[in-house]
């Protein structure tokens, strides 16, 4: 499983880059900069929780700024490969048990979480290219998963 992820991850830290490029070629367009930052904190939330950690005082929807979203990009990958690298095969059966920003208990494996992280990214960056096309922008990267592993 480990295998399987850690490419994923390395896809998504690259896609989020491409996607950054695109915001900063356009001159920081408002919403797809929400999005990215709404993008990356949610990373950041997931990751705590993985760990075992609470998300009491977590921002959703922060309020970053595109010259600071290159090195959450890359904090963010670091973060979570460091942890990914840590992990047994037996753990991503495991149940994590968290609770939501309103409080509600859940409990998903650790693999069913990945998922939604990789597949959590891949959905606003499609937003944030969406808005850019909105936004007047025409030259989008090739972001799908398919053209990054023929490279």
């Amino acid at each position: 499983m480990k295998d399987y992820f850690i490419p994923l991850f390395n896809y998504d830290q690259y896609a989020n880059q491409a996607i950054l490029k695109a915001i900063r070629d356009a001159n920081d367009p408002e919403k797809p900069v929400q999005l990215m930052a709404h993008l990356l904190a949610a990373q950041q939330i997931w990751l705590g929780r993985c760990k075992g950690g609470p998300a009491i005082g977590a921002v959703l929807w922060p309020d970053w700024k595109a010259d600071t979203l290159e090195q959450l990009i890359n904090d963010n990958s670091k973060a979570w490969l460091n942890y990914l690298n840590t992990v047994t095969v037996a753990d991503f059966e495991k149940d994590i048990y968290y609770k939501n920003l309103k409080g509600i208990a859940y409990k998903n494996k650790l693999a069913d979480i990945l998922a939604h992280v990789i597949n959590h990214g891949t959905h606003h960056r499609a937003q944030a290219g969406q808005q850019l096309k909105f936004a007047g922008f025409e030259n989008l990267p090739i972001t799908d998963y398919i053209f990054y592993v023929r490279d």
